[in-house]
């Protein structure tokens, strides 16, 4: 998508934080699993996970993506690394915590949930576009004008 006088944005990748962005306590927020779906189709989905309620696979099992569990601790290292290896230039991040900052501020595109578990300061700031919702942010990308009429200067 061209975003006026920003630039063209040509993503291939979407990377999302689990638990507290896709996720609350463990499990999948409803819609979540549709629009990613729909979103597969355009690009490659990838769910990264701490994993701390031991869920985030079966949660995911029907999602059509990948989902990669981190080591743990340096949980913002591992994210900022796994999208280095996609290629920030055509990669759209989701989080919501402090350990999604770098891979926020990284990505072609941020978008940071303020959602039930909140948001991180941090977070926020890193972020292009914060949405009170998960389903919100996935809409940015299913109907890419709302995310221009955002982002255009």
């Amino acid at each position: 998508m061209d975003i006026p006088e920003r630039g063209l944005l040509q993503l291939q990748h979407l990377v999302l934080d689990f638990n507290g962005t896709m996720a609350r306590d463990g499990s999948l927020l409803p819609g979540v699993e549709e629009r990613l779906n729909t979103l597969a189709e355009k690009l490659v989905i990838h769910v990264l996970t701490a994993d701390t309620f031991g869920t985030g696979e079966k949660a995911c099992r029907n999602i059509k993506g990948y989902v990669h569990v981190l080591k743990p601790g340096k949980g913002g290292s591992q994210k900022l690394k796994f999208i280095e290896k996609l290629g920030p230039q055509n990669t759209a991040a989701v989080g919501n915590g402090t350990n999604d900052t770098l891979m926020l501020k990284n990505a072609a595109l941020g978008i940071v949930v303020l959602g039930p578990e909140g948001a991180s300061v941090q977070a926020l700031l890193a972020a292009d576009v914060v949405v009170t919702d998960i389903c919100q942010g996935l809409d940015l990308l299913l109907h890419p004008k709302r995310l221009i009429a955002t982002l255009r200067l």
